[in-house]
């Protein structure tokens, strides 16, 4: 059998879930976290303060088991960082002028806007996956460290895996789903 060709999929709500059929004896173990919300885009999503209404944002470790491994994230960058907070290493140098800018408007992002885009390999073949923004928000803080090592996604997606964090416009953590609910939603996928 012939190798499938290099694809891009978004993940949106529009779109239909597209993956790579497995061989019946392919099995993959991964957990979903008690604490979180999560979108049907694979995010997972964590209240931070309800005083402030901050979230932390990640991806959920099914897009790993799903896609395969994640050898690169890239985060949306907002145009006009000066307020804005990098998660580095103390060794690290700040973001490059030339990285990725996706967005549309400063440090505002919509709910159509690309939030974070994840390259996946599986056996050979590389997924890009085009996560968009599952509700308006400012994004606050980029967790640079996953770009630079994609592998925090892979070994850590609830923990140092995170990719940000963001303040939701008229965020209303029941629209999401919680742990029992993603799992059955990840079920009733074909």
């Amino acid at each position: 059998m012939g190798r499938m060709p290099n694809r891009i999929v978004q993940i949106g709500y529009l779109s239909r879930r597209c993956g790579i059929n497995m061989a019946d004896g392919d099995y993959f173990e991964f957990s979903v976290a008690h604490d979180r919300k999560y979108t049907l885009e694979h995010l997972w999503l964590q209240a931070l303060d309800d005083r402030d209404g901050t979230v932390k944002v990640g991806i959920s470790e099914f897009v790993r088991a799903e896609y395969g491994d994640i050898v690169r994230v890239v985060l949306t960058r907002p145009e006009d960082d000066s307020e804005f907070k990098f998660e580095l290493d103390s060794d690290s140098e700040s973001p490059d002028d030339d990285s990725p800018g996706m967005m549309g408007s400063g440090d505002e992002v919509g709910v159509e806007d690309l939030l974070i885009t994840v390259l996946a390999n599986l056996d050979g073949d590389v997924e890009t996956l085009l996560i968009n923004s599952p509700f308006p928000c400012k994004i606050l803080e980029l967790n640079g460290e996953v770009e630079d090592s994609p592998d925090l996604v892979n070994d850590d997606a609830y923990g140092d895996g995170w990719c940000m964090i963001v303040k939701p416009h008229d965020f209303d953590e029941d629209q999401f789903l919680d742990q029992a609910e993603y799992i059955e939603m990840l079920n009733e996928l074909p």
